[in-house]
């Protein structure tokens, strides 16, 4: 069986990711940038459901999560079957579970955006767009799962490959739906959506193809009939505790959001305009701790802690570098980035306000970003969930309110609140992973070295 991560360097692994995130990222701009030239309202109404599907594939990703974890575990520990069995397991669990939400989503769209205190001029575009794009999230489960497979291996770059087809596909699906090119009508919202779920269908299907052929994986039906799902268990084990920090995060993101519609439509429009610039500042972050959480896991599951250790460390000064420099250059050229989005000016002015405190919130990210998908990778995975819950409520939940709505600083005090949680939590990751506490929490604890 063919596995490469553990003869890939850092970099190697890391650029595909980079790009592959960043294509994720661009299909989400994509949306919002086209829909500001269709209209203002249709913006903040996307970036209120798309709260909402951000925290549905939260739940899906804990079982990708957990099976990057085992694979990596595992391959390391030169026990392949055991990986194949996992990746068959966890296929079958996001498929039913995803099919499950999915159907919730498609069926209660309104309620759940009412729930969310969405502006009533918003409410109807919402509806559709979260209904269409929620109805088939469990697409997005299955590539969630089937590229975390891949990854493991280490074939980063055929998920990259993936994601630029999909992100072409998307761009120009988008603006006929949206626009109504070539004669068809114009459907806005709705071609959005519709977009975003056809150009997903299309990228499962070549995941699962390059799973069959990179991988000895069978997917034909026989390999389904007598699958070993007490690899649940395990997959549990890690999942439900990484769920529960996403979980924790995403819903705090929602009170805040909550918070921010007092504010307006206009401080709602803002706060999306400003964090689709600000993904691509912390998305060096976010590759580089899944190029690490692969070698971790790898190292941990054949025994190499020591390796493991100072992967971490040499990560995490990489990502925090990167990131204030990123974080500088998007507020040096927040003025022509904002105006990409809208032309109003005193929105253009508050969004370069938010992009200057973001230097200083971005290192913090990158803490959580690296230090916790090392912690996954070896099995530690309690802490951060709890660390998370402390933080993300007590501190950046109730700063947001304190500051952002109480005080009256508005999204000022919103992105103090970040900041605060961020680094935080950051600072007590890092502490966790100096205890090497992480080391007795091996998934495969009769893994050999290598």
């Amino acid at each position: 069986m063919r596995h490469e991560a553990k003869t890939r360097s850092l970099f190697s692994l890391t650029w595909p990711i980079f790009i592959e995130t960043l294509l994720y990222m661009v299909m989400g701009n994509a949306d919002t940038l086209m829909l500001s030239q269709y209209s203002d309202h249709a913006v903040a109404a996307v970036g209120v459901a798309n709260q909402i599907i951000a925290l549905t594939i939260v739940l899906f990703n804990f079982v990708a999560l957990a099976t990057a974890v085992l694979v990596a575990q595992y391959l390391g520990a030169r026990r392949e079957q055991e990986a194949v069995d996992v990746s068959l397991v966890s296929l079958v669990a996001n498929l039913l579970f995803g099919l499950l939400l999915s159907a919730i989503l498609a069926a209660f769209s309104e309620p759940i955006l009412r729930m969310m205190d969405l502006p009533a001029e918003l409410l109807d575009e919402g509806t559709h767009y979260l209904a269409i794009v929620g109805g088939f999230l469990f697409i997005q489960a299955l590539m969630m799962t089937v590229g975390a497979i891949l990854k493991s291996y280490g074939f980063t770059r055929d998920t990259m490959y993936v994601a630029v087809g999909m992100n072409v596909l998307h761009v120009i699906s988008n603006a006929v739906l949206i626009f109504g090119l070539f004669g068809l009508p114009s459907l806005g919202i709705q071609g959005a959506a519709i977009s975003t779920a056809a150009s997903r269908g299309m990228a499962f299907l070549a995941l699962l193809a390059l799973l069959r052929k990179r991988t000895n994986i069978s997917l034909a039906p026989r390999a389904f009939r007598h699958l070993p799902f007490h690899y649940l268990r395990s997959l549990l084990k890690i999942g439900v505790p990484a769920a529960g920090e996403h979980l924790s995060y995403n819903t705090a993101q929602m009170v805040i959001t909550y918070f921010i519609t007092w504010l307006g439509a206009e401080a709602l429009t803002v706060r999306v305009y400003t964090q689709n610039i600000m993904m691509f500042v912390f998305l060096f972050g976010i590759a580089v701790s899944q190029g690490t959480q692969i070698l971790v896991g790898h190292f941990v599951g054949s025994g190499r802690y020591e390796e493991a250790y100072a992967r971490c460390l040499k990560s995490l000064y990489s990502a925090i570098a990167i990131s204030v420099l990123l974080a500088a250059a998007a507020y040096w050229f927040a003025e022509p980035l904002l105006s990409l989005f809208t032309d109003d000016r005193s929105m253009i002015v508050l969004g370069r306000k938010l992009l200057l405190l973001t230097i200083i919130l971005e290192p913090g990210r990158s803490f959580n970003l690296v230090i916790i998908s090392s912690l996954r990778a070896a099995g530690d995975v309690q802490f951060p969930v709890y660390m998370g819950i402390l933080s993300m409520w007590g501190v950046g939940v109730t700063i947001a309110y304190v500051f952002g709505i109480a005080l009256g600083f508005g999204l000022v005090g919103i992105w103090l609140s970040f900041i605060a949680d961020e680094w935080l939590r950051g600072l007590l990751m890092l502490w966790r992973w100096r205890s090497r506490v992480w080391m007795k929490k091996t998934m495969v604890p009769q893994a050999k070295m290598a």
